[in-house]
């Protein structure tokens, strides 16, 4: 190849790295203006398709030390399953607000148990980190099909359900979760 075909290649190149560039910032662009409304139609579908009420799925995963932990685990008490991972803004945001919510109403029978997305390490300094007071289970693959299990058919994270006692679903958020919301969920349950 001659100097002048590498330059015209290189050039080609160039054009075709900054157009993606652009379509690529251009569809973030996009897929943030949405977010909301797609946590929303998420949310909505999932009422649509009659979760709420239902009783919740069986699962067992490994905890941060490698114990196999079933859900039936915290049957009797008011359960918010919060599906996160390190690696999703939203998901660290909301973290501390429900070790707030756990604070001030375990005594009540509340308990929250996060189901990261993701391999224990950057979970285990996560937890220390945010100094996280509830269980939390991990995997990847197996949480995906625990996710699905819960009528989390698009992915969503941040992913939120809350159980009743009776060990039904009482409510589903898909995307993040205010504590105002949480807290009007969670009341008639306690």
């Amino acid at each position: 190849m001659t100097r002048w075909h590498a330059g015209i290649l290189a050039g080609c190149l160039s054009v075709l790295a900054a157009a993606g560039g652009f379509l690529l910032a251009r569809w973030q662009q996009g897929a943030q203006a949405t977010a909301p409304a797609t946590a929303e139609s998420a949310t909505a579908a999932i009422h649509a398709a009659g979760i709420i009420g239902t009783a919740r799925p069986y699962f067992s995963l490994p905890d941060l030390d490698g114990v196999t932990r079933q859900v039936s685990e915290w049957d009797g008490k008011v359960l918010a399953i919060n599906f996160w991972a390190t690696w999703c803004p939203p998901c660290r945001k909301e973290i501390p607000e429900f070790v707030a919510l756990q604070r001030k109403y375990g005594d009540r029978g509340l308990q929250f148990l996060g189901v990261a997305l993701e391999q224990p390490e950057p979970v285990r300094r996560f937890v220390v980190e945010y100094q996280v007071n509830y269980p939390i289970l991990t995997g990847e693959m197996e949480v995906i099909r625990v996710a699905e299990a819960y009528g989390n058919h698009v992915g969503t994270l941040p992913y939120t359900v809350i159980i009743g006692r009776d060990g039904r679903i009482a409510f589903v958020q898909a995307g993040p979760l205010s504590v105002e919301r949480a807290e009007s969920a969670l009341s008639p349950l306690l």
